[in-house]
């Protein structure tokens, strides 16, 4: 029996890959292990300068596997149980200390959708499609699409893709800001491999904290998110990093950055 989640250390990034093509690559339990996995390595590893989502098959992922749901029904632990796994491993890929990235090669609805949210770059397939699909079937978000889709696309628009569970095509939502890209499906992987080029040469000192930066604001007043932006930079200059980046600058050669 195939893995339901692949992964791969290619060009310096892992590349996680959704391998259920013939469930539109919906989520299990093994989905959410198999991401858990290969986002901890990740983490873990230095060599690993990003992170790229991406699935088999026609879809990115169609959600939670409603099969598996269905089959739940009536043991409410269970259904519960799963929520929460679900929940718990998009908050891990959303705060893994990589940049992370989604390819969508096809379409990403309800919590494909989520698992997108949770990505901070989204190049897109032409033929991709986006919706959140809950209200199709009578469900409501468990992945957190009703906290993080108003946050990203803005509160109206957001709303129309909750409540009309329509599938929009991913080049309507770069204005919005959910898709940096919209590419060729041909031309999807090759997009993908020349952003990783641009990150990789990157301090991944740098990215974390900028990451850590960018999220942890979001969520303050301006004022606040600026005072703890000012402390970051004060225990950044004592930082290799830094250091390597500038004497490079002065010296006109690349740096070569640690880490830390």
């Amino acid at each position: 029996m195939a893995a339901a989640v692949l992964s791969e250390i290619r060009g310096g990034a892992m590349w996680i890959t959704l391998n259920r093509p013939d469930a539109l690559n919906a989520i299990t339990p093994d989905v959410v292990s198999g991401i858990n996995a290969a986002v901890a390595q990740a983490a873990s590893d230095d060599g690993v300068k990003a992170v790229v989502l991406t699935g088999t098959g026609r879809a990115f992922c169609a959600g939670a596997d409603l099969k598996y749901v269905r089959s739940q029904v009536g043991g409410e632990a269970a259904v519960s149980g799963f929520l929460d796994s679900v929940l718990a491993m998009m908050e891990r890929l959303e705060t893994c200390p990589r940049p992370v990235v989604a390819a969508l090669n096809g379409m990403a609805l309800a919590g494909g959708l989520e698992l997108v949210l949770c990505c901070d770059l989204v190049i897109a397939a032409r033929s991709a499609k986006i919706g959140d699909a809950h209200a199709n079937y009578g469900l409501l978000p468990g992945g957190g699409s009703s906290v993080r889709l108003p946050r990203k696309i803005g509160p109206t628009r957001a709303k129309y893709l909750l409540y009309t569970g329509e599938f929009v095509p991913a080049a309507d939502l770069v204005a919005a800001g959910l898709v940096n890209e919209v590419v060729d499906d041909a031309e999807l992987t090759a997009a993908v491999e020349r952003l990783i080029a641009k990150l990789a040469p990157k301090s991944p000192l740098v990215l974390r904290r900028m990451k850590a930066l960018v999220d942890d604001g979001l969520q303050q007043p301006s004022a606040t998110a600026l005072r703890l932006e000012l402390l970051a930079s004060e225990v950044h200059a004592q930082s290799h990093d830094m250091k390597e980046g500038l004497a490079a600058f002065e010296e006109k050669r690349k740096p070569k950055f640690l880490g830390r």
